[in-house]
């Protein structure tokens, strides 16, 4: 099963990845991971696509992957059986970077290789700048091109629902603390 997760930064993306991961024994990959490095470096846009597609070439039976960045490897919207797409609020999502960040303070998180941060310019970005008509038609046009299932979450309650439904108790919030 070749499943993408996308969504709005802060809303549970790579949780839910790690989650659907272990539930489907398939790898993943952090699209944070391949964009950013070291200090907060960027890496090109050829080479996050290179990374991309090494991770979908050598796991040709299955793979997760999380992450928005729309121009790095698109075919992985296309070609996945299934697309996540976490739809929240923007206040929940400002919330939740917030708690990220202070667990994470100063030390590298698990899908990031960076020390976790929270700055004016992140806090713009949860807020307004990653919510921008663009954006949210990129989001659509996702949806639109998904050739597999899609499931569109409203609500952290909505998914941990669906999570329980399909994966006996499995619930974000809980997971989310834990790890």
């Amino acid at each position: 099963m070749k499943i993408c997760v996308i969504g709005y930064s802060g809303a549970g993306k790579s949780t839910l990845a790690e989650i659907l991961g272990g539930k489907y024994n398939l790898p993943v990959l952090h699209l944070d991971a391949t964009f950013w490095f070291g200090d907060w470096q960027q890496r090109t846009r050829a080479e996050q696509t290179a990374i991309v597609k090494s991770f979908m070439d050598e796991n040709p039976d299955g793979w997760i992957i999380d992450g928005n960045y729309q121009k790095i490897c698109p075919e992985r919207l296309v070609s996945c059986d299934r697309l996540y797409f976490l739809n929240y609020n923007r206040f929940f999502c400002f919330k939740e970077a917030f708690k990220r960040y202070k667990k994470y303070k100063g030390a590298v998180r698990p899908d990031l290789p960076c020390k976790e941060k929270f700055d004016f310019e992140f806090a713009r970005w949860l807020l307004y700048k990653g919510r921008t008509v663009k954006c949210k038609k990129t989001f659509k046009n996702n949806i639109k091109n998904c050739r597999g299932e899609v499931f569109v979450f409203k609500n952290r309650r909505k998914l941990n629902e669906y999570l329980s439904k399909e994966y006996g108790g499995n619930n974000i919030n809980r997971t989310a603390s834990q790890g």
